[in-house]
Protein backbone atom coordinates (compact mmCIF):
# COMPACT_ATOMS: atom_id res chain seq x y z
CA UNK A 1 0.00 0.00 0.00
CA UNK A 2 1.49 3.24 -0.96
CA UNK A 3 2.95 5.78 1.42
CA UNK A 4 0.70 8.05 0.75
CA UNK A 5 -2.44 6.64 1.42
CA UNK A 6 -0.94 5.64 5.09
CA UNK A 7 -0.02 9.09 5.46
CA UNK A 8 -3.14 10.60 4.61
CA UNK A 9 -4.83 7.88 6.85
CA UNK A 10 -2.14 8.63 9.91
CA UNK A 11 -1.58 4.73 9.45
CA UNK A 12 1.81 4.18 11.56
CA UNK A 13 4.04 1.25 11.68
CA UNK A 14 3.58 -0.05 15.39
CA UNK A 15 -0.35 0.21 14.86
CA UNK A 16 -1.84 -3.31 15.55
CA UNK A 17 -3.98 -4.89 13.08
CA UNK A 18 -6.99 -3.87 15.50
CA UNK A 19 -6.19 -0.12 14.75
CA UNK A 20 -5.64 -0.68 11.17
CA UNK A 21 -9.03 -1.81 10.98
CA UNK A 22 -10.28 0.58 12.69
CA UNK A 23 -9.16 3.27 10.07
CA UNK A 24 -10.44 1.49 7.67
CA UNK A 25 -13.80 1.43 8.99
CA UNK A 26 -13.80 4.90 9.58
CA UNK A 27 -12.63 5.52 5.88
CA UNK A 28 -15.88 3.39 5.20
CA UNK A 29 -18.45 5.93 6.88
CA UNK A 30 -16.54 8.41 5.24
CA UNK A 31 -17.26 6.54 1.86
CA UNK A 32 -20.85 6.11 2.71
CA UNK A 33 -21.92 10.16 3.58
CA UNK A 34 -24.86 10.48 1.66
CA UNK A 35 -23.65 13.91 0.71
CA UNK A 36 -19.89 13.25 0.22
CA UNK A 37 -19.35 9.93 -0.24
CA UNK A 38 -19.34 7.57 -3.24
CA UNK A 39 -22.59 8.20 -5.18
CA UNK A 40 -24.63 5.02 -4.70
CA UNK A 41 -28.07 4.50 -6.69
CA UNK A 42 -30.47 1.56 -7.03
CA UNK A 43 -29.22 -0.80 -10.12
CA UNK A 44 -30.67 -3.73 -12.00
CA UNK A 45 -29.49 -7.03 -11.37
CA UNK A 46 -30.45 -9.57 -14.08
CA UNK A 47 -34.35 -9.11 -12.80
CA UNK A 48 -33.76 -7.79 -9.60
CA UNK A 49 -33.28 -3.96 -8.62
CA UNK A 50 -30.36 -3.81 -6.26
CA UNK A 51 -30.52 -0.60 -3.80
CA UNK A 52 -27.67 1.17 -2.68
CA UNK A 53 -25.32 0.15 -5.67
CA UNK A 54 -21.73 1.94 -6.72
CA UNK A 55 -19.60 1.69 -9.47
CA UNK A 56 -15.87 0.49 -9.84
CA UNK A 57 -14.81 3.46 -11.43
CA UNK A 58 -16.74 5.88 -9.05
CA UNK A 59 -14.74 4.06 -6.36
CA UNK A 60 -11.93 4.95 -7.72
CA UNK A 61 -12.57 8.30 -8.58
CA UNK A 62 -13.62 9.15 -4.71
CA UNK A 63 -10.44 7.80 -3.14
CA UNK A 64 -7.75 9.70 -6.07
CA UNK A 65 -10.11 12.83 -4.50
CA UNK A 66 -9.95 11.68 -1.11
CA UNK A 67 -6.38 11.30 -0.56
CA UNK A 68 -5.13 13.38 -4.31
CA UNK A 69 -3.57 10.09 -5.95
CA UNK A 70 -3.31 9.16 -9.19
CA UNK A 71 -6.27 6.17 -10.50
CA UNK A 72 -3.40 3.50 -10.77
CA UNK A 73 -2.79 3.85 -6.71
CA UNK A 74 -6.38 4.64 -5.97
CA UNK A 75 -7.01 1.14 -7.60
CA UNK A 76 -4.84 -0.50 -6.01
CA UNK A 77 -6.11 0.65 -2.42
CA UNK A 78 -9.80 0.09 -3.28
CA UNK A 79 -8.70 -3.51 -4.18
CA UNK A 80 -7.13 -3.81 -0.78
CA UNK A 81 -10.58 -2.75 0.83
CA UNK A 82 -12.06 -5.29 -1.43
CA UNK A 83 -9.65 -8.19 -0.07
CA UNK A 84 -10.69 -7.26 3.42
CA UNK A 85 -14.20 -7.45 3.07
CA UNK A 86 -15.24 -4.23 3.29
CA UNK A 87 -16.74 -3.50 -0.20
CA UNK A 88 -18.00 -6.81 -2.12
CA UNK A 89 -18.27 -7.10 -6.13
CA UNK A 90 -22.24 -8.16 -7.07
CA UNK A 91 -21.45 -10.17 -10.58
CA UNK A 92 -17.68 -11.81 -10.09
CA UNK A 93 -17.63 -12.86 -6.97
CA UNK A 94 -14.45 -14.95 -7.23
CA UNK A 95 -11.79 -11.49 -7.97
CA UNK A 96 -11.93 -9.61 -5.07
CA UNK A 97 -10.39 -6.50 -7.38
CA UNK A 98 -11.81 -3.48 -7.92
CA UNK A 99 -12.34 -2.75 -11.57
CA UNK A 100 -12.22 0.49 -13.28
CA UNK A 101 -15.22 -0.02 -15.29
CA UNK A 102 -19.16 0.13 -14.61
CA UNK A 103 -19.15 -2.96 -12.40
CA UNK A 104 -21.36 -3.03 -9.85
CA UNK A 105 -19.88 -3.38 -5.88
CA UNK A 106 -21.92 -3.13 -2.66
CA UNK A 107 -20.61 -1.85 0.91
CA UNK A 108 -20.34 -4.62 3.48
CA UNK A 109 -22.34 -4.49 5.90
CA UNK A 110 -20.79 -3.76 9.11
CA UNK A 111 -22.46 -7.10 11.04
CA UNK A 112 -19.37 -8.64 8.66
CA UNK A 113 -16.43 -6.12 9.32
CA UNK A 114 -13.17 -7.82 10.42
CA UNK A 115 -13.62 -6.09 14.06
CA UNK A 116 -16.07 -8.38 14.28
CA UNK A 117 -14.27 -10.63 15.06
CA UNK A 118 -16.75 -13.65 14.05
CA UNK A 119 -15.00 -17.02 14.48
CA UNK A 120 -14.62 -18.38 11.06
CA UNK A 121 -15.40 -22.09 11.91
CA UNK A 122 -16.10 -25.11 9.66
CA UNK A 123 -19.50 -25.68 10.58
CA UNK A 124 -20.81 -22.51 9.71
CA UNK A 125 -19.43 -22.61 6.23
CA UNK A 126 -20.85 -25.88 6.05
CA UNK A 127 -24.14 -24.87 6.72
CA UNK A 128 -23.36 -22.35 4.12
CA UNK A 129 -22.41 -24.13 1.82
CA UNK A 130 -25.72 -26.92 2.27
CA UNK A 131 -27.63 -23.50 2.26
CA UNK A 132 -26.13 -22.76 -1.01
CA UNK A 133 -26.48 -26.30 -1.91
CA UNK A 134 -30.61 -26.20 -1.60
CA UNK A 135 -31.00 -23.06 -3.31
CA UNK A 136 -28.96 -24.11 -6.50
CA UNK A 137 -30.44 -27.54 -6.13
CA UNK A 138 -27.19 -29.21 -6.14
CA UNK A 139 -25.10 -26.87 -8.77
CA UNK A 140 -22.90 -25.26 -6.40
CA UNK A 141 -19.54 -23.73 -8.76
CA UNK A 142 -16.36 -26.30 -8.63
CA UNK A 143 -14.24 -24.81 -5.69
CA UNK A 144 -17.60 -24.88 -3.67
CA UNK A 145 -18.58 -28.52 -4.35
CA UNK A 146 -14.97 -29.44 -3.68
CA UNK A 147 -15.25 -27.70 -0.13
CA UNK A 148 -19.14 -29.00 0.16
CA UNK A 149 -17.78 -33.07 -0.32
CA UNK A 150 -14.50 -32.67 1.71
CA UNK A 151 -16.96 -31.20 4.58
CA UNK A 152 -19.41 -33.98 4.30
CA UNK A 153 -17.09 -36.65 4.52
CA UNK A 154 -15.25 -34.85 7.59
CA UNK A 155 -18.29 -33.90 9.63
CA UNK A 156 -20.29 -36.70 8.63
CA UNK A 157 -21.49 -37.75 12.00
CA UNK A 158 -23.47 -34.13 12.22
CA UNK A 159 -24.35 -33.38 8.61
CA UNK A 160 -28.03 -34.10 9.60
CA UNK A 161 -27.51 -31.04 12.32
CA UNK A 162 -25.97 -29.00 9.67
CA UNK A 163 -28.61 -29.57 6.48
CA UNK A 164 -30.95 -28.94 9.51
CA UNK A 165 -29.82 -25.25 10.13
CA UNK A 166 -29.15 -24.89 6.24
CA UNK A 167 -32.95 -25.56 5.53
CA UNK A 168 -33.96 -23.29 8.54
CA UNK A 169 -31.95 -20.04 7.18
CA UNK A 170 -33.08 -21.15 3.44
CA UNK A 171 -36.80 -21.36 4.78
CA UNK A 172 -36.56 -18.09 6.76
CA UNK A 173 -34.99 -16.25 3.85
CA UNK A 174 -37.39 -16.99 1.52
CA UNK A 175 -39.88 -15.15 3.50
CA UNK A 176 -37.55 -11.72 3.17
CA UNK A 177 -38.47 -9.51 -0.18
CA UNK A 178 -36.36 -10.54 -3.38
CA UNK A 179 -34.06 -7.19 -3.06
CA UNK A 180 -32.94 -7.79 0.12
CA UNK A 181 -32.65 -11.88 -0.09
CA UNK A 182 -30.09 -11.10 -2.63
CA UNK A 183 -28.18 -8.38 -1.07
CA UNK A 184 -27.90 -10.74 1.56
CA UNK A 185 -26.98 -13.84 -0.06
CA UNK A 186 -24.30 -11.19 -2.14
CA UNK A 187 -23.11 -9.93 1.61
CA UNK A 188 -22.79 -13.73 2.72
CA UNK A 189 -21.24 -15.03 -0.02
CA UNK A 190 -18.41 -12.26 0.15
CA UNK A 191 -17.77 -12.85 3.60
CA UNK A 192 -16.87 -16.34 2.96
CA UNK A 193 -14.99 -15.71 -0.62
CA UNK A 194 -12.70 -13.32 1.66
CA UNK A 195 -12.71 -16.52 4.93
CA UNK A 196 -12.94 -19.36 2.05
CA UNK A 197 -11.13 -18.09 -0.73
CA UNK A 198 -11.35 -20.06 -3.56
CA UNK A 199 -8.63 -22.71 -4.24
CA UNK A 200 -9.80 -22.83 -8.20
CA UNK A 201 -6.85 -20.37 -8.44
CA UNK A 202 -4.06 -21.50 -6.89
CA UNK A 203 -4.97 -25.13 -8.98
CA UNK A 204 -4.48 -23.70 -12.34
CA UNK A 205 -1.02 -22.42 -10.94
CA UNK A 206 0.20 -25.37 -9.97
CA UNK A 207 -1.05 -26.92 -12.97
CA UNK A 208 0.43 -24.63 -15.53
CA UNK A 209 3.17 -25.77 -17.68
CA UNK A 210 6.53 -24.88 -16.61
CA UNK A 211 9.98 -24.06 -18.56
CA UNK A 212 12.88 -25.87 -17.50
CA UNK A 213 15.53 -24.11 -15.20
CA UNK A 214 18.12 -23.97 -18.10
CA UNK A 215 15.83 -22.19 -20.81
CA UNK A 216 14.56 -19.75 -18.45
CA UNK A 217 18.18 -19.15 -17.22
CA UNK A 218 19.63 -18.80 -21.33
CA UNK A 219 16.88 -16.42 -21.84
CA UNK A 220 17.75 -14.15 -19.10
CA UNK A 221 21.22 -14.12 -19.37
CA UNK A 222 20.82 -13.30 -23.37
CA UNK A 223 18.56 -10.71 -21.89
CA UNK A 224 20.98 -8.94 -19.80
CA UNK A 225 24.04 -9.92 -22.54
CA UNK A 226 21.56 -7.90 -25.10
CA UNK A 227 20.71 -4.73 -22.25
CA UNK A 228 23.82 -4.59 -20.86
CA UNK A 229 25.74 -2.05 -22.69
CA UNK A 230 21.99 0.06 -22.46
CA UNK A 231 22.00 0.63 -18.68
CA UNK A 232 23.73 3.88 -17.42
CA UNK A 233 24.48 1.94 -14.19
CA UNK A 234 26.12 -1.28 -15.68
CA UNK A 235 27.76 0.77 -19.11
CA UNK A 236 29.60 4.09 -19.65
CA UNK A 237 26.63 6.16 -20.69
CA UNK A 238 27.98 9.07 -23.85
CA UNK A 239 28.29 11.97 -23.15
CA UNK A 240 27.90 11.28 -19.29
CA UNK A 241 25.88 9.55 -16.70
CA UNK A 242 23.63 12.07 -15.13
CA UNK A 243 23.14 10.10 -12.04
CA UNK A 244 26.59 10.52 -11.49
CA UNK A 245 27.74 13.84 -12.79
CA UNK A 246 24.53 16.14 -12.57
CA UNK A 247 24.74 17.31 -15.97
CA UNK A 248 21.64 16.59 -18.13
CA UNK A 249 23.15 16.51 -21.33
CA UNK A 250 22.15 12.91 -21.40
CA UNK A 251 18.30 13.59 -20.93
CA UNK A 252 18.54 16.24 -23.19
CA UNK A 253 19.87 14.31 -25.59
CA UNK A 254 17.30 11.63 -25.08
CA UNK A 255 13.79 13.48 -24.74
CA UNK A 256 11.01 11.75 -26.51
CA UNK A 257 10.89 13.88 -29.73
CA UNK A 258 14.17 15.05 -30.73
CA UNK A 259 14.97 15.40 -34.40
CA UNK A 260 18.01 13.08 -34.47
CA UNK A 261 18.53 10.28 -31.72
CA UNK A 262 21.42 8.68 -30.58
CA UNK A 263 22.55 5.64 -32.19
CA UNK A 264 22.33 3.46 -28.99
CA UNK A 265 18.66 4.72 -29.41
CA UNK A 266 18.11 3.20 -32.40
CA UNK A 267 19.81 0.36 -31.88
CA UNK A 268 17.10 -0.64 -29.34
CA UNK A 269 14.59 -0.54 -31.79
CA UNK A 270 16.22 -3.66 -33.40
CA UNK A 271 15.76 -5.26 -30.01
CA UNK A 272 12.04 -6.02 -30.35
CA UNK A 273 8.83 -4.33 -31.61
CA UNK A 274 7.69 -3.44 -28.51
CA UNK A 275 11.00 -1.65 -27.55
CA UNK A 276 9.99 0.32 -30.79
CA UNK A 277 6.84 1.32 -30.32
CA UNK A 278 7.48 2.21 -26.36
CA UNK A 279 9.51 5.20 -28.10
CA UNK A 280 8.09 7.97 -29.26
CA UNK A 281 10.81 9.14 -31.54
CA UNK A 282 10.85 5.09 -32.68
CA UNK A 283 6.68 5.53 -33.03
CA UNK A 284 7.24 8.47 -34.90
CA UNK A 285 9.94 6.94 -37.70
CA UNK A 286 7.65 3.91 -37.87
CA UNK A 287 4.68 6.05 -38.36
CA UNK A 288 6.63 7.49 -41.50
CA UNK A 289 7.47 4.22 -42.66
CA UNK A 290 3.90 2.69 -42.79
CA UNK A 291 2.58 6.29 -44.19
CA UNK A 292 4.85 5.60 -47.38
CA UNK A 293 3.05 1.72 -47.69
CA UNK A 294 -0.32 3.37 -47.11
CA UNK A 295 -0.97 1.80 -44.05
CA UNK A 296 -0.82 4.15 -41.19
CA UNK A 297 -4.43 3.19 -40.08
CA UNK A 298 -2.41 0.43 -38.16
CA UNK A 299 -0.57 2.28 -35.89
CA UNK A 300 -3.38 5.17 -35.82
CA UNK A 301 -5.66 2.44 -34.34
CA UNK A 302 -3.09 1.20 -31.86
CA UNK A 303 -2.76 4.68 -30.75
CA UNK A 304 -6.18 5.55 -30.18
CA UNK A 305 -6.45 1.60 -28.62
CA UNK A 306 -3.87 3.06 -26.04
CA UNK A 307 -5.51 6.43 -25.26
CA UNK A 308 -9.00 4.98 -24.02
CA UNK A 309 -7.14 2.47 -22.15
CA UNK A 310 -5.22 5.13 -20.21
CA UNK A 311 -7.27 7.90 -20.72
CA UNK A 312 -9.67 9.29 -18.46
CA UNK A 313 -13.17 7.54 -17.14
CA UNK A 314 -15.14 10.45 -18.50
CA UNK A 315 -14.65 10.25 -22.00
CA UNK A 316 -13.76 6.65 -22.24
CA UNK A 317 -17.35 6.25 -24.44
CA UNK A 318 -17.19 8.95 -26.66
CA UNK A 319 -13.49 7.75 -27.18
CA UNK A 320 -15.05 4.42 -28.30
CA UNK A 321 -17.78 5.38 -30.52
CA UNK A 322 -15.41 7.69 -32.25
CA UNK A 323 -12.92 4.79 -32.56
CA UNK A 324 -15.70 2.74 -34.08
CA UNK A 325 -16.43 5.03 -36.83
CA UNK A 326 -13.20 5.79 -37.76
CA UNK A 327 -11.86 2.17 -37.89
CA UNK A 328 -14.08 -0.25 -37.87
CA UNK A 329 -17.42 0.71 -39.10
CA UNK A 330 -18.60 -0.09 -42.77
CA UNK A 331 -17.16 2.25 -45.24
CA UNK A 332 -15.07 4.03 -41.99
CA UNK A 333 -12.25 6.33 -43.66
CA UNK A 334 -9.30 4.82 -41.69
CA UNK A 335 -10.73 1.07 -41.90
CA UNK A 336 -8.83 -1.28 -40.68
CA UNK A 337 -8.69 -5.26 -41.88
CA UNK A 338 -9.35 -7.54 -39.10
CA UNK A 339 -11.02 -11.46 -39.29
CA UNK A 340 -14.26 -11.53 -39.15
CA UNK A 341 -14.76 -13.43 -35.01
CA UNK A 342 -12.66 -10.34 -33.44
CA UNK A 343 -14.86 -8.05 -34.97
CA UNK A 344 -17.47 -9.69 -33.83
CA UNK A 345 -16.53 -9.94 -30.16
CA UNK A 346 -15.29 -6.52 -30.89
CA UNK A 347 -18.83 -5.12 -32.15
CA UNK A 348 -20.43 -7.08 -29.02
CA UNK A 349 -18.34 -5.44 -26.73
CA UNK A 350 -18.57 -1.99 -27.35
CA UNK A 351 -22.57 -1.74 -26.73
CA UNK A 352 -21.40 -1.58 -23.20
CA UNK A 353 -17.84 -0.75 -23.75
CA UNK A 354 -15.06 -0.69 -20.89
CA UNK A 355 -11.43 0.76 -20.51
CA UNK A 356 -10.37 -2.75 -22.50
CA UNK A 357 -13.13 -3.27 -24.73
CA UNK A 358 -10.71 -2.90 -27.83
CA UNK A 359 -8.33 -5.59 -26.74
CA UNK A 360 -9.06 -8.39 -29.23
CA UNK A 361 -8.95 -6.04 -31.89
CA UNK A 362 -5.31 -4.17 -30.97
CA UNK A 363 -3.64 -7.32 -29.99
CA UNK A 364 -5.25 -8.42 -33.56
CA UNK A 365 -3.18 -5.44 -35.41
CA UNK A 366 -0.10 -5.10 -32.99
CA UNK A 367 0.72 -8.87 -34.19
CA UNK A 368 -0.27 -7.40 -38.07
CA UNK A 369 2.63 -5.31 -37.39
CA UNK A 370 4.72 -7.58 -35.71
CA UNK A 371 4.95 -9.88 -38.17
CA UNK A 372 4.81 -8.03 -41.26
CA UNK A 373 5.81 -4.31 -41.13
CA UNK A 374 8.05 -4.35 -38.37
CA UNK A 375 11.11 -6.57 -40.46
CA UNK A 376 10.17 -4.38 -43.86
CA UNK A 377 10.72 -1.46 -41.71
CA UNK A 378 14.06 -2.54 -40.51
CA UNK A 379 15.20 -3.40 -43.94
CA UNK A 380 13.62 0.11 -45.33
CA UNK A 381 15.54 3.50 -46.58
CA UNK A 382 13.68 5.13 -43.65
CA UNK A 383 15.00 3.28 -41.05
CA UNK A 384 18.57 2.99 -42.48
CA UNK A 385 18.24 7.06 -43.18
CA UNK A 386 17.34 7.66 -39.54
CA UNK A 387 20.64 4.98 -38.42
CA UNK A 388 23.28 7.05 -40.70
CA UNK A 389 22.04 10.20 -39.40
CA UNK A 390 21.91 9.08 -35.45
CA UNK A 391 24.62 10.94 -33.28
CA UNK A 392 27.59 9.36 -31.58
CA UNK A 393 28.34 11.84 -28.84
CA UNK A 394 31.39 12.46 -27.02
CA UNK A 395 32.37 11.84 -23.66
CA UNK A 396 32.17 14.75 -21.02
CA UNK A 397 34.91 14.55 -18.50
CA UNK A 398 34.91 16.79 -15.27
CA UNK A 399 37.44 16.96 -12.66
CA UNK A 400 36.29 16.46 -9.06
CA UNK A 401 36.16 20.33 -8.57
CA UNK A 402 33.71 19.71 -11.24
CA UNK A 403 31.40 17.48 -9.86
CA UNK A 404 31.64 19.00 -6.56
CA UNK A 405 30.35 22.30 -8.02
CA UNK A 406 27.43 20.57 -10.18
CA UNK A 407 26.40 18.47 -7.05
CA UNK A 408 26.29 22.08 -4.81
CA UNK A 409 23.83 23.23 -8.05
CA UNK A 410 21.36 20.39 -7.44
CA UNK A 411 17.89 20.61 -6.39
CA UNK A 412 15.60 17.77 -5.87
CA UNK A 413 12.11 17.47 -7.31
CA UNK A 414 9.42 17.78 -5.33
CA UNK A 415 6.22 15.70 -4.49
CA UNK A 416 3.41 15.86 -7.18
CA UNK A 417 1.19 16.95 -3.81
CA UNK A 418 3.51 19.52 -2.60
CA UNK A 419 3.14 21.08 -6.38
CA UNK A 420 -0.71 20.61 -6.40
CA UNK A 421 -0.86 22.19 -2.61
CA UNK A 422 1.57 25.40 -4.05
CA UNK A 423 -0.33 26.16 -7.02
CA UNK A 424 -3.76 25.61 -4.34
CA UNK A 425 -2.06 28.44 -2.15
CA UNK A 426 -1.11 30.17 -5.14
CA UNK A 427 -4.71 30.64 -6.86
CA UNK A 428 -5.68 31.69 -2.96
CA UNK A 429 -3.35 34.52 -2.71
CA UNK A 430 -4.36 35.79 -6.01
CA UNK A 431 -7.66 35.54 -5.24
CA UNK A 432 -7.17 37.67 -1.61
CA UNK A 433 -5.12 40.02 -3.44
CA UNK A 434 -8.11 41.62 -5.67
CA UNK A 435 -8.38 45.26 -4.60
CA UNK A 436 -11.76 45.30 -3.15
CA UNK A 437 -11.84 49.55 -3.63
CA UNK A 438 -11.78 48.92 -7.48
CA UNK A 439 -14.54 45.72 -7.97
CA UNK A 440 -16.60 48.66 -5.70
CA UNK A 441 -15.64 51.48 -8.09
CA UNK A 442 -16.70 49.14 -11.78
CA UNK A 443 -19.58 48.42 -9.97
CA UNK A 444 -20.52 51.70 -8.38
CA UNK A 445 -20.00 53.37 -12.24
CA UNK A 446 -21.73 50.41 -13.34
CA UNK A 447 -24.74 51.27 -11.67
CA UNK A 448 -24.79 54.70 -12.62
CA UNK A 449 -24.60 54.37 -16.08
CA UNK A 450 -27.74 51.51 -15.51
CA UNK A 451 -29.54 54.99 -13.77
CA UNK A 452 -28.93 56.95 -16.41
CA UNK A 453 -30.59 54.42 -18.89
Amino acid sequence: MSSTINENLSWKPRLTAHHLSLQAEKLMLEMQDPKTGVKSQPQRLVITTIPHAITGEDIIAWLADRFQVDAQEARSFGSTLVALGYIYPLRDHKRLVIKPDASLYRFQTPYFWPTQQWPVEDTDYAIYLAKRNIRKKGILELHEQEQYNRLHKWMNHKWDFIVMQAKEQYRAAKERKKPDRVVFECQERAYWVVHRPPMIFTQQSIMRPRVKSSVSIGALVKYCATYRSHDPFLSNCLPSNPWLTDDVTYWTLNMPNVEIPTKMRVERWTFSFGELLSDPRGRNDFRLFLKKEFSGENLAFWESCEDLKWGTAATMREKAEQIYKTFLARGAPRWINIDGKTMEVTVKGLKHPHRYVLDAAQTHIYMLMKKDSYGRYMKSPVFKDTLQKAMSPEEHKFSDSQLEQNAKKRRPSLSPIVLRQQEQEQKAKMAANVDITQVMTKLSKQGREGGKS
